[in-house]
């Protein structure tokens, strides 16, 4: 690992034997401070996911879906804690839309970060819950000051979302969005955590909370039923995996998008790539991988059991280099999917004393989510429905129990000879996610640079056909040989850096944790 750090950021990397990276300082210290009592990595990240529902209202809520990747310091396990489609979405609920819904009940399917939480203290867990729920209860109910960035994140969802059943009651009490520095509370999302604390996520599945949604729903024309909920399971699965030089990369399978990077760095492993990420011709080939693995996802990704070609037909080493063969090292590329042959986010990382390290990711989908709020309950649902597509007889396509096209993706790597972990990271961020985990692994895994300076890059996101969007601060020398090669390029304002998402990423070293966290946002990472 190098210690430079080449770009502009006042931080530094954080080292330390046990180490927790989030996108709110609040939600790293409560992490933390599960780990100085003594417990566990999925401890941890369990207390900062419940703080930063609170804190980070604008990306995440108790309603949220989540997903998890876990090295227990033996082997790495994955945690698919998505909800399903309720059972009356037929394709007929939609009959004459041009698209799914993106607010309202319409847009929301089961909620599963709940479940998340539990599935994760419950096999690896050693505290109580009530005490890893201690610091975000406290938060919602004594208050915490709001940090800029969310304030001005909150005040552009409210513009948008202000009208939707429950919002303005919840988050624009007095008929206004409270301002960067001022002391917030959320006394009923407080109750709602001590509920979930108390019964171990039962009255949010099978209780009163439950029967608090539902009714809610059926008050505004909504779908979800007792049975929907009381249905849903978070589901422990292996993760799909890529090897990438030195390290293999790990994600969640579908229908999330994790396996769109694999597709790209499979590609990449396959080419000759020049040694520095900031290299042009580096960075085209990556552009052009990126842009046909998003193809092969936007074609192929849906709920596992719907998808026409499995996950190992897809990272086939014969098809990505039958993909690989595309790429024109001179040129930019407007790639279709091909087929293979038979055969508004948060995101954090924990890593314990004991060796355990967590890649943890929730979220309401687009900012607030769907706007809807649960009254009396602080439960702000995701639009994850949004996610499917109305297109006839497409893998994605709508249906009663199916989960749809997620993007939130948690990443892994490990060392490919030892299995050792290596790095939990993850870069919050719709579609940029997976361009994300791909822009980091070349930076960290290939080319050694420390976790702080591999987040502060600046980003590149492909964009549809030929265009990217470069982010402010990108080298005008680099945006100018990538368009030499055929490139779009725009070079988005600094008001628009959330559109480049937001990384966390903790790597193991010799003897202890490097840890980096994205100054695009309000976190840090946080050790002892």
């Amino acid at each position: 690992m190098t210690p430079e750090l080449p770009y502009p950021s006042q931080r530094q990397p954080v080292m330390g034997r046990a180490m927790v990276a989030t996108s709110q300082p609040l939600a790293a210290q409560a992490g933390l401070s599960m780990l100085a009592r003594g417990g566990s990595a999925a401890d941890a990240a369990v207390a900062a996911a419940m703080v930063l529902t609170v804190v980070e209202p604008t990306g995440n809520g108790i309603g949220s879906d989540a997903f998890a990747l876990v090295h227990d310091g033996q082997a790495l396990h994955g945690l698919n804690a998505s909800g399903r489609a309720p059972a009356t979405w037929t394709p007929e609920r939609f009959a004459g839309q041009e698209a799914m819904p993106t607010r309202g009940w319409d847009a929301v399917t089961v909620p599963g970060a709940v479940s998340g939480w539990i599935a994760l203290w419950r096999r690896f867990g050693t505290l109580p819950l009530d005490e890893i729920a201690a610091p975000a209860i406290r938060y919602a109910e004594e208050g915490h000051p709001l940090a800029p960035l969310i304030a001005r994140q909150w005040r552009s969802g409210a513009e948008i979302l202000q009208d939707q059943p429950g919002f303005a009651a919840c988050f624009m009490p007095g008929g206004r969005t409270p301002e960067a520095g001022e002391w917030v509370r959320l006394p009923d999302h407080g109750a709602t955590l001590r509920r979930i604390a108390d019964t171990e996520g039962a009255a949010f599945y099978e209780g009163d909370l439950a029967e608090a949604m539902v009714a809610h729903a059926q008050a505004n024309g909504g779908a979800m039923t007792r049975d929907d909920l009381a249905a849903h399971r978070a589901d422990w699965v292996a993760p799909v995996s890529q090897r990438f030089g030195d390290h293999v990369i790990h994600e969640i399978p579908p229908s999330g998008q994790g396996i769109t990077a694999l597709m790209a760095l499979g590609m990449l492993e396959g080419l000759d790539l020049p040694d520095h990420p900031d290299d042009p011709a580096q960075m085209h080939l990556a552009i052009e991988a990126v842009k046909l693995a998003m193809a092969d996802a936007r074609a192929h990704v849906a709920d596992i059991a719907a998808m026409r070609w499995a996950p190992e037909a897809l990272l086939d080493p014969a098809y990505l280099a039958s993909r690989a063969a595309l790429i024109d090292s001179a040129r930019a590329g407007d790639p279709q999917a091909g087929a293979p042959t038979e055969g508004g986010t948060v995101y954090l990382s924990v890593a314990d004393e004991n060796g355990m390290m967590v890649s943890f990711i929730q979220s309401n989908y687009m900012g607030f989510g769907s706007g809807v709020v649960v009254p009396g309950t602080g439960i702000s649902m995701q639009n994850r429905g949004a996610g499917f597509t109305l297109e006839p007889g497409h893998p994605n396509e709508v249906g009663p129990g199916k989960r749809p096209f997620h993007t939130i993706i948690p990443a892994f790597a490990t060392d490919a000879e030892t299995g050792a972990p290596r790095m939990a990271f993850g870069v919050m961020g719709g579609l940029m996610q997976a361009q994300g985990h791909v822009q980091m692994a070349l930076r960290v895994l290939r080319a050694g640079q420390n976790p702080q300076a591999a987040a502060d890059a600046p980003r590149w996101r492909c964009m549809g056909g030929k265009k990217v969007a470069v982010e402010a601060g990108f080298d005008p020398a680099l945006a100018e040989a990538l368009r030499a090669l055929g490139h779009e390029i725009t070079v988005e304002t600094l008001d628009a850096m959330f559109g480049f998402g937001g990384a966390q990423l903790i790597l193991k070293g010799a003897q202890g944790y490097i840890g980096g966290s994205d100054p695009r946002k309000d976190g840090q990472a946080v050790a002892f």
